[in-house]
């Protein structure tokens, strides 16, 4: 399996699809969004790079929900599992591509800590307590899951304090993880002005092309604003717009600031999969996709008619 990481405008599904293209892949997408249906150019799907000299490339796990329906890291993990069988039986080659470091994470530990269930009534209780007591309570539970935890967010430290506690009175047998293929990481990391250039390109190309119709068609079709705001970033800020919270220039100035400043929360968490572990081969941000593909064949052990 190959996997292909990166911040948001790095180039990863062009990359992904020439890749695919050249070796015989089929791309599995890992982005937490784009499992969604008519939710296109705001979560940059960009479906016609799919389709290379002509031949249509395979892809999973874009749009296979409704919007509103509930999609988490564990029914990715188990997704994926379901999916590798299928591919190797069609004699192709698996590349998980995308952005959301978590899903990446959550496969390539291969750990059953994410199957373990939600406790309501904890998290109430939970959301009541400051960060600081929060972060007190988690370290007061040692448990397996201590050393692996990413406590960077409150929501992230509140689901480690509820695995936590799960793991006192129960066993990680019960949700044993998937068994993986050897595969191996390669990372896009454009330097940071180019990044910077093309989020903001980017951006508005976007609400050129319809990015506000897209989420006022979102919103008459049945969506509440807070169903949307929850999606975050470019459904969060248009929707805000919509709704009358800010006005279309201060909806830009602060959409984009938003996504700078995600891509820089990508990047924290791809040099956090590094610690725990998991060895990511940089690829050279001054070579072309080209010369990214050609080096990628030399790393594998394809048949030599692929390389």
């Amino acid at each position: 399996m190959i996997v292909l990481l990166g911040p948001t405008a790095s180039g990863k599904t062009q990359l992904a699809t020439q890749l695919a293209h050249r070796i015989g892949g089929e791309i599995i997408s890992a982005d937490s969004r784009q499992v969604y249906r008519h939710m296109t150019i705001g979560t940059g799907k960009d479906l016609s790079e799919y389709v290379v000299k002509g031949k249509s490339i395979p892809y999973h796990l874009i749009d296979i929900l409704d919007p509103g329906e509930k999609y988490h890291v564990f029914q990715f993990q188990q997704d994926v599992a379901g999916l590798l069988p299928q591919i190797y039986q069609r004699k192709q080659v698996p590349i998980l591509c995308g952005g959301t470091g978590l899903y990446i994470h959550s496969v390539l530990q291969n750990y059953g800590y994410t199957g373990i269930p939600v406790n309501e009534p904890l998290r109430q209780e939970l959301e009541t307590q400051e960060d600081d007591d929060l972060l007190k309570r988690f370290r007061s539970i040692p448990s397996s899951y201590s050393q692996l935890a990413d406590v960077s967010t409150r929501k992230r430290l509140i689901r480690a304090i509820e695995i936590a506690t799960w793991l006192l009175e129960n066993s990680l047998e019960d949700y044993p993880g998937t068994t993986l293929p050897e595969y191996t990481v390669f990372g896009l990391n454009p330097p940071v002005e180019v990044r910077r250039a093309r989020i903001s390109k980017r951006l508005h190309e976007r609400l050129e092309l319809g990015l506000i119709e897209e989420v006022d068609g979102l919103l008459k079709s049945g969506l509440t604003a807070a169903q949307l705001i929850y999606y975050g970033l470019e459904y969060k800020y248009v929707t805000e717009y919509l709704t009358g919270i800010m006005s279309l220039t201060e909806m830009t100035k602060k959409l984009e600031t938003e996504i700078h400043r995600y891509a820089k929360r990508q990047m924290t968490y791809f040099r956090k999969m590094e610690r725990d572990g998991i060895r990511i081969q940089w690829l050279s941000p001054h070579q072309k996709t080209e010369e990214w593909i050609e080096f990628i064949c030399s790393q594998l052990p394809l048949p030599p008619n692929l390389r």
